[in-house]
């Protein structure tokens, strides 16, 4: 099936908006790191997006995924452009996977019967 991105998204929302009221400082601290930019950013907000959405693809942050994808396409992101990116992601997770692989196979040749 697939997800409801705007529903999840407004149900993430709300969810956070609730922590917030509990503990605003943790929501503040999240958002100061959020939107830390160097004073004169080299990367537009499209690029940023992008970025952001194949990050989020590779650490498996649905949440991130949601939010990230409809700021892309505010941003002007194209599909073709949103496919290049994730490609990216894809061929980083296939290369994690295979340096894994070799700490995997390392650890299991340092062990004893």
């Amino acid at each position: 099936m697939m997800m409801d991105w705007t529903q999840y998204r407004n149900q993430l929302f709300a969810t956070l908006g609730e922590i917030d009221s509990i503990s605003p400082a943790i929501l503040k601290a999240n958002e100061l790191i959020s939107s830390a930019a160097p004073a004169h950013p080299k990367l537009d907000t499209k690029m940023r997006e992008l970025i952001a959405l194949a990050v989020a693809v590779t650490t498996r942050c649905d949440g991130c995924i949601s939010v990230h994808a409809a700021a892309a396409r505010a941003a002007g992101a194209t599909k073709d452009e949103l496919v290049e990116v994730l490609g990216i992601a894809i061929a980083l997770n296939s290369g994690a996977a295979l340096i894994y692989t070799a700490r995997a196979f390392d650890a299991f040749s340092q062990s004893s019967d």
